[in-house]
């Protein structure tokens, strides 16, 4: 066990506290320690000095997971059809069966958690909907019929509340990003370059406010400002799925079919990159997806379609280790695409509305 804490290999979740502290009680026992997270436990031979060394990192374990709480937020469809909210470990909290197909999939490739605490998602190709966690709908946009899309062919892949309160709609297929009031009125309409980057995938702001969108048919990342000017391209040539722009400047790009996540330098230089197979890991990259910047400097890479024998989402370090995943097979089946990992902030606020809720 010290041989793996120094290594680095024992991760820092609230699985090895509860392993730490049962080991605790077996060797106070005078029983070995059975199997560790990574593997068989191997002999103590100072059981005085190993019961004090797990006892000190037990707490420190426990105490900082204590103090930084995640909950994950998760939509997926391909018949498991459902909005729910975990905690780290991937035990519900709370969740919303949705509509969608058996088979096959329809919506689900963007959810938020608002601010005030209700979910914006959505269950099919063209219809949003903001929902208390009562369950209760307060909101919906439809782009199928709305803002003169009547009898065009239109898909909506990406969306987001704004700060003013207003909704930034992108819709694939129309090629237009919208910016609607709570009425559903247009009050800004960017319209994107028709060369096929008009049929989109997730869209993320940039910090001055540019929109990063990724098409995946001619398999580009392409930044659009404010007046609809393409201001940065980049051309991955894969059916890519998300994008976001780092801290550092830099664009994180989950390349969707490539089964690989690549940042990318201003200059188009490839700076990082993972493919087909996490290194050091049996974690196998399916179609990658969402993607998320933690302030430690980490990654959240979605691994969407990666089968049954892998995460579906996990946390990647600098250097390429895994130090959490995400692996609820039951929950979210083959069909997770996109999720929202919260903030000890977030899940803290989150956890008291969820309270409140179980008291009515």
């Amino acid at each position: 066990l010290r041989e793996k804490v120094a290594a680095g290999r024992m991760r820092v979740n609230a699985r090895n506290c509860h392993w730490l502290s049962r080991s605790l009680q077996r060797l106070a026992d005078g029983e070995r320690p059975r199997s560790t997270p990574l593997g068989q436990a191997t002999n103590f031979p100072g059981v005085k000095a190993n019961l004090r060394f797990l006892f000190v990192f037990s707490l420190l374990l426990t105490a900082v997971v204590g103090r930084a709480e995640r909950l994950v937020l998760v939509s997926a469809s391909y018949g498991k059809n459902i909005v729910a909210i975990t905690d780290r470990n991937g035990d519900v909290l709370w969740s919303h069966k949705t509509a969608g197909p058996k088979q096959g999939h329809t919506g689900h490739h963007d959810v938020h958690l608002l601010p005030n605490g209700n979910i914006l998602y959505h269950d099919s190709w063209t219809k949003l909907t903001e929902m208390t966690l009562g369950k209760k709908v307060v909101w919906t946009y439809d782009s199928a019929s709305m803002n003169g899309n009547k009898g065009k062919r239109v898909d909506v892949h990406a969306f987001a509340r704004l700060k003013n309160g207003n909704t930034s709609i992108v819709e694939s297929g129309v090629g237009r990003i919208i910016e609607v009031d709570k009425k559903g009125n247009i009050v800004h309409e960017i319209l994107m370059k028709r060369d096929g980057r008009q049929h989109t995938r997730w869209v993320r702001f940039t910090p001055e406010g540019n929109h990063l969108v990724t098409s995946e048919n001619p398999g580009v990342v392409t930044e659009y400002n404010r007046k609809g000017e393409i201001v940065w391209e980049y051309l991955i040539k894969t059916r890519c799925y998300g994008a976001i722009r780092l801290k550092n400047g830099n664009t994180l790009i989950a390349s969707g079919s490539g089964h690989s996540v690549v940042e990318v330098s201003p200059d188009k230089k490839v700076v990082w990159e993972i493919e087909d197979k996490v290194p050091g890991t049996d974690i196998g990259l399916g179609w990658m997806t969402a993607l998320q910047e933690l302030r430690n400097g980490n990654f959240i890479i979605g691994n969407c379609h990666a089968g049954e024998a892998n995460p579906q989402i996990f946390e990647i370090t600098r250097d390429k280790k895994v130090v959490w995943e995400f692996d609820e097979w039951e929950l979210v089946g083959n069909g997770l695409a996109v999720w929202q990992i919260l903030n000890d902030k977030q899940s803290k606020r989150l956890r008291k509305q969820l309270a409140k809720l179980e008291k009515k």
